[in-house]
């Protein structure tokens, strides 16, 4: 059973599902299907919020139950209210729950010197923030706790999931270099150097985890990213490979000038890279994708969800979570007296 299945993760897991010879009932509150998934798919309408319909939506039980929209400690006793009636269980986490040693974390990084250090590679032996109701992050955590301390009692396997990429995003970072793009733009900035590393997570090697974590059922927490972790200058490149546009890139030492000019979605500090070997290790994963293969899919869907649309229109979520991305008037205003 997979709860969020119409959402961006969801899709492709129930697809790798359904292909590892799964019985599978894909579950979201419009009740739909995606045109990719084979036929045999269940289909059931339930809203996760709703501890009722989801229990109706369990019904007699699930040898897994995977959620991809579990976010907080509530979510956990809900999924271990049902643990009478499911074997095993696989959460998607999210990367932001880790902190560095001086306990600075992506809740700090707006305050001075706030931008946690982390090791790299980052393993999961790393500290998490402390679970409270304060942000996602500390939500996240108290979701992870319960879980864990549940134990034999619902083995539950958390996915750590870095920026995810992938079809039906709604937070989808690579639209600040997809836009820029079509808009013909010809120059864009860069701070730190375009060196800026935020370890992607591809919704394809998500579902490969999902795939194999659902047949190797354990209370763990695993990092979940690609293989490659390129920098932004690197991704802004093969957005433009992609759609066969070139563009001059100027490159800042230092941070974003303001928060309208430069301030990508991957810009950091300080490089977020995460280790993968505890994954390898315990499930035997191998990557099936890197960054740069499903990149072309990426791109033409944000452009046929662009077309004719106000980007805020398009991607309300992205507007809410990252503010203004186009102020063209800031930037050029900010070129202009950088070429003076």
């Amino acid at each position: 059973m997979v709860i969020g299945a119409t959402g961006q993760i969801g899709r492709a897991a129930v697809t790798a599902l359904a292909g590892d010879g799964w019985d599978v009932t894909a579950v979201s509150r419009g009740g739909g299907r995606d045109e990719g998934w084979p036929a045999e798919v269940r289909t059931a309408r339930a809203d996760r919020s709703d501890d009722a319909a989801l229990a109706a939506a369990v019904g007699d039980g699930c040898d897994v139950l995977v959620d991809m929209v579990a976010y907080g400690p509530e979510h956990a006793r809900q999924l271990t209210a049902l643990s009478d009636r499911v074997g095993s269980a696989v959460v998607v986490s999210s990367i932001s729950v880790y902190e560095d040693d001086k306990g600075r974390n992506f809740d700090t990084q707006g305050e001075p010197d706030g931008f946690p250090e982390y090791p790299v590679p980052l393993t999961e032996g790393q500290r998490t923030v402390t679970p409270g109701e304060t942000s996602y992050s500390s939500r996240k955590a108290g979701l992870e706790r319960e879980l864990l301390a549940a134990g034999e009692q619902l083995p539950t396997t958390l996915l750590r999931a870095g920026a995810i990429h992938g079809p039906y995003c709604q937070t989808p970072r690579e639209l600040y270099f997809v836009k820029r793009n079509l808009d013909g733009r010809p120059r864009r900035v860069l701070p730190f150097g375009g060196r800026s590393r935020f370890h992607p997570a591809s919704v394809h090697n998500i579902a490969e985890l999902i795939r194999l974590a659902a047949a190797r059922p354990g209370s763990r927490a695993l990092n979940a990213v690609d293989p490659d972790a390129p920098t932004v200058a690197e991704i802004a490149a093969a957005i433009d490979a992609v759609m066969g546009v070139e563009t001059e890139t100027v490159l800042l030492d230092g941070p974003p000038p303001s928060p309208t000019v430069g301030d990508t979605p991957w810009s950091v500090p300080v490089p977020v890279v995460c280790d993968m070997s505890a994954a390898e290790r315990e499930l035997g994963y191998r990557a099936v994708v890197r960054y740069a293969d499903r990149l072309p899919e990426t791109v033409a869907w944000m452009e046929e969800r662009l077309a004719g649309r106000d980007w805020r229109e398009a991607y309300p979520k992205m507007f809410r979570t990252y503010g203004d991305l186009f102020d063209y008037a800031a930037e050029d205003a900010y070129l202009d007296a950088l070429g003076a």
